[in-house]
């Protein structure tokens, strides 16, 4: 739902609450949607995959970082996608296996699905997520085409590198860890190249980041509260 994530974005205030985005989905139907169910439905899906509430970390991050650059969000989109929907998370290590160039057919998404998660769909749902599941890895880079579905190598931002690594830390990890996460490997970039964009995006402000003598250093400046901090840091402490 990228484009209705763009559209909607474009008519909301970066601070705007839960109750503004249905007041634009559903009653000024920036959208366009024919009937008010439709609308409903919309904001029902993209509040599901995004949130649309600012107490959330991941969604102000989302926010933050949305407007920066127009190609970063596709990435952006997905991986917040990734952080909320279980189903999309776990055909990510499929997508993920599938060689460059290599043709993903939806039936063996349905497949794979359908072995993920033993008779718990119907053949009409399986391939109705498939379809689904295999347009969000498209919006987000890691495939191509429209019937027949490719797998590509996402193109790789500052932006999006922030926020692969800020959802790395948000899931335990810090300094050099950050960079061999499952966020990070969406983009198949190597140590090297995923270290010169996180370079770039401390030199645009957006991260803290150091490194000397082997040791990697990457701080969030603004992105959590300093209570969620705290917890973050508890949580670390206790496991």
């Amino acid at each position: 739902m990228l484009e209705e994530l763009r559209i909607v974005f474009d008519h909301a205030e970066p601070g705007a609450s839960r109750s503004d985005y249905m007041a634009a989905i559903v009653d000024a139907n920036v959208l366009g949607k024919p009937t008010r169910k439709a609308r409903e439905l919309t904001l029902r899906h993209l509040t599901t995959l995004y949130g649309f509430d600012t107490s959330n970390p991941i969604f102000r991050a989302l926010r933050r970082l949305w407007p920066l650059n127009r190609e970063a969000q596709p990435m952006l989109a997905l991986a917040v996608a990734l952080a909320r929907d279980p189903l999309l998370a776990a055909t990510q290590s499929f997508v993920l296996s599938q060689p460059v160039g290599g043709v993903v057919r939806r039936e063996t998404v349905e497949a794979y699905i359908s072995q993920s998660f033993p008779d718990r769909f119907s053949p009409a749902s399986l391939k109705s997520f498939a379809q689904n599941i295999s347009g969000s890895w498209t919006s987000g880079g890691l495939l191509s085409g429209r019937v027949q579905k490719v797998r590509t190598i996402p193109s790789a931002f500052p932006e999006s590198v922030t926020m692969l690594l800020f959802l790395g830390y948000l899931y335990g990890r810090t300094g050099q860890r950050l960079f061999s996460s499952h966020w990070t490997a969406l983009i198949g970039r190597s140590t090297d190249e995923l270290e010169e964009l996180a370079n770039s995006a401390a030199i645009r402000g957006l991260i803290v980041f150091m490194q000397s003598g082997g040791i990697k250093e990457v701080r969030f400046p603004g992105f959590l509260l300093p209570e969620e901090e705290q917890v973050l840091q508890e949580v670390r402490y206790v496991f």
